[in-house]
């Protein structure tokens, strides 16, 4: 089972995440992976990463040997549905991404849709057309609305071999509740907050939207959940993405979730500790402490 955020480079991380003063060739992803054995590459989803940059992201988590991500496909093929896409578009993707699953570094491909995207013919069409391009990953579908949970949709996508992501997310009519659907061999879980005020906000930003730092009381059902998806049958590995990045709080939570399953208290950041110190004190030590500690 790997957690991790979703995301590493955000400027709102300054000082809380990462240190105000970096040492001379900080490096924010293999600062992260010190920490986490996942996170989902966001970027992906604006635009596909060129070789050159995922060979470099491979290489920076070279030496973390359970370290393995994830990353969103490109928007073009889950929210710019108005034209079919070209084989230059799909070349673009399998370029990036080739690097990582040759290096065997990606764990999985993120199909992310939007609410909007509901259970009618031509949207199974697209999404089929989508699985079958890039059948070569190991692909995970999120979708938001209600009216994908049916058996049939989780018989195609076990079919298919295509796991489902269960979602935390701002509950509202007809979108999809906290759920621990397995469809395939990779378990994936992407816990998004409850901002409740700005998620459907039409001009809150990303920040707004992923502003919330979850109690603990809300984190340990998803732990439990994340056991569940593991134990299946035919699960080898299992994802736990936290999504509420805005000011480090996914790697807050992600850190705290660590801890439940481990038992044992995890090393933080110190500016998280420093930060969320009533949330996380009982699950993490600032990462000062904790390296002092493991040299004793």
């Amino acid at each position: 089972m790997r957690l991790g955020p979703a995301g590493w480079l955000y400027k709102d991380w300054e000082g809380v995440v990462y240190p105000t003063e970096k040492p001379k060739g900080f490096d924010p992803l293999r600062y992260i992976a010190d920490f986490f054995d996942t996170v989902e590459i966001n970027s992906s989803f604006y635009g596909p990463p060129v070789p050159k940059t995922t060979a470099s992201w491979v290489r920076r988590v070279k030496d973390h040997h359970q370290f393995r991500f994830t990353a969103k496909l490109w928007r073009r093929f889950t929210h710019e549905r108005d034209k079919a896409w070209t084989g230059g578009e799909v070349d673009q993707v399998r370029q990036g991404f080739d690097v990582m699953m040759d290096a065997g570094k990606l764990g999985a491909v993120l199909m992310q849709f939007p609410w909007s995207f509901k259970n009618t013919e031509a949207n199974n069409e697209w999404l089929g057309d989508v699985v079958r391009t890039f059948s070569t990953y190991p692909l995970v579908v999120e979708v938001r609305h209600t009216s994908w949970l049916e058996p049939q949709f989780l018989r195609t996508l076990e079919e298919d071999g295509v796991g489902f992501v269960n979602i935390d997310q701002p509950l509202y009519h007809n979108s999809i509740g906290p759920s621990t659907h397995v469809t395939s061999h990779v378990g994936y879980v992407r816990v998004h907050g409850r901002n409740y005020k700005d998620w459907f906000r039409e001009k809150a930003g990303v920040e707004q939207r992923y502003n919330y730092l979850y109690k603990p009381d809300e984190l340990e059902p998803w732990v439990d959940r994340a056991k569940e998806l593991a134990s299946t049958r035919g699960t080898t590995e299992v994802y736990v993405i936290t999504n509420n990045h805005y000011k480090g709080k996914a790697v807050a939570n992600a850190l705290m979730m660590k801890s439940m399953l481990t038992g044992e208290k995890v090393p933080a950041p110190s500016g998280v500790f420093e930060a969320y110190g009533d949330a996380v004190a009982e699950y993490t030590v600032p990462v000062e402490e904790g390296v002092e500690a493991a040299a004793n």
